[in-house]
């Protein structure tokens, strides 16, 4: 029944439609059961269905691989393909992570909890394709590679920063490892675990990083934020927009999708 699913999956090309006074370039839709979405670097397109099963797309719409293994670990709470070749999933109820090939056949198995790392809010590639986990239970950035082998700790950020932080998202560009926590802002550290500073950046439903801008989605807007000068510029979400109720950000592009429907929108941000 799962394979049916997708086989419900048709991929819309059409030619891009600016929409009116938005901004917002329209590229293509897809329709089919979708509980989430993932974009990596390459306009490559991953859904994640209802039933947690993962399907890739690539940027011509064609099927690029599937990964079935849905019922071994729970919900899926976050994917990172920031490097197309070597996917993340997060299982964070399971303290799991599943390593992918680039046809996301499955390679390693990571059981957080048997390395020591003990509550795990977030996890994602490092820019050296190892491992960065954030522990709650000791409130410290982690890193590891593929088998758990601790490579570097940072100290307890309570004698930091004076608070319990909780991130959701870890995201690295431009030799900076970003934190991102959606009450409390964006923790901004260097790829050694050195904290640089704290942006102001918060109740965001998505986030992504380029260079210094932190692109961020919330209510009904997209805010770009430069981390340099700290200014915001605001886009305002079309009426259009209010259809769909939930979004993914990567760098450059915006989708929009519902539980049978996405839209995929290119973005300037400068």
């Amino acid at each position: 029944m799962r394979s049916l699913l997708f086989i419900l999956f048709f991929w819309i090309s059409l030619e891009s439609v600016a929409q009116a006074d938005s901004g917002y370039l329209f590229i293509r839709s897809l329709q089919g059961d979708i509980a989430d979405v993932s974009m990596d670097n390459l306009d490559n397109l991953y859904i994640i269905s209802s039933t947690g099963q993962v399907r890739k797309f690539n940027n011509k719409g064609d099927s690029a691989g599937i990964y079935n293994q849905v019922r071994n670990f729970g919900k899926l709470h976050s994917m990172d393909i920031s490097n197309s070749l070597k996917p993340v999933l997060f299982y964070k109820d399971f303290s799991t992570i599943v390593i992918l090939d680039r046809f996301l056949s499955q390679r390693s198995i990571l059981d957080l909890r048997k390395v020591n790392i003990l509550q795990a809010s977030a996890a994602a590639l490092s820019y050296d394709n190892q491992l960065w986990v954030f522990d709650e239970f000791d409130n410290k950035l982690k890193k590891v590679d593929d088998q758990g082998n601790l490579i570097l700790s940072t100290p307890d950020f309570r004698m930091i920063f004076n608070e319990n932080i909780r991130p959701t998202r870890i995201m690295n560009d431009n030799g900076l490892v970003y934190l991102a926590d959606t009450a409390k802002g964006v923790y901004v550290f260097d790829n050694y675990g050195t904290f640089k500073k704290k942006l102001p950046v918060i109740k965001w439903n998505s986030i992504a990083v380029k260079e210094h801008y932190i692109i961020y989605a919330a209510a009904n807007e997209l805010t770009i934020h430069n981390s340099n000068s700290f200014f915001d510029t605001r886009k305002p979400f079309p009426s259009t927009f209010q259809n769909y109720s939930q979004t993914f950000l990567s760098p450059g592009r915006l989708i929009l999708f519902s539980k049978d429907a996405l839209h995929i929108y290119k973005v300037n941000y400068h």
